[in-house]
């Protein structure tokens, strides 16, 4: 199993949201702030099963909004739709 935290833009996280509720995913948002633009952002996390985690990664990338622009960002912090952080998990409880 893996857990996918999922770094998006307010603007479509209840996009990307809907979109991998459609398909089965079950989502927890937290709303957050940070990098270096500060603007605001949602952590996504959902937990996936190894073999549909090419299909979660998928259906955010179609849903995380257009591309980035780079205008004036510095190529050391170029802007981005959505930062995934794909992360083992070894075992999961529920009570």
């Amino acid at each position: 199993m893996k857990l996918l935290l999922a770094i998006v833009r307010d603007d479509f996280a209840a996009d990307v949201t809907f979109a991998l509720n459609n398909q089965g995913f079950s989502v927890t948002r937290i709303s957050s702030t940070g990098g270096f633009w500060r603007r605001g952002n949602v952590t996504l996390l959902i937990g996936v099963e190894d073999r549909r985690t090419d299909e979660a990664l998928r259906v955010i990338n179609e849903h995380a909004g257009p591309a980035a622009e780079l205008g004036s960002a510095p190529k050391s912090h170029p802007p981005s739709r959505a930062t995934i952080f794909v992360l083992d998990v070894d075992a999961v409880e529920r009570y």
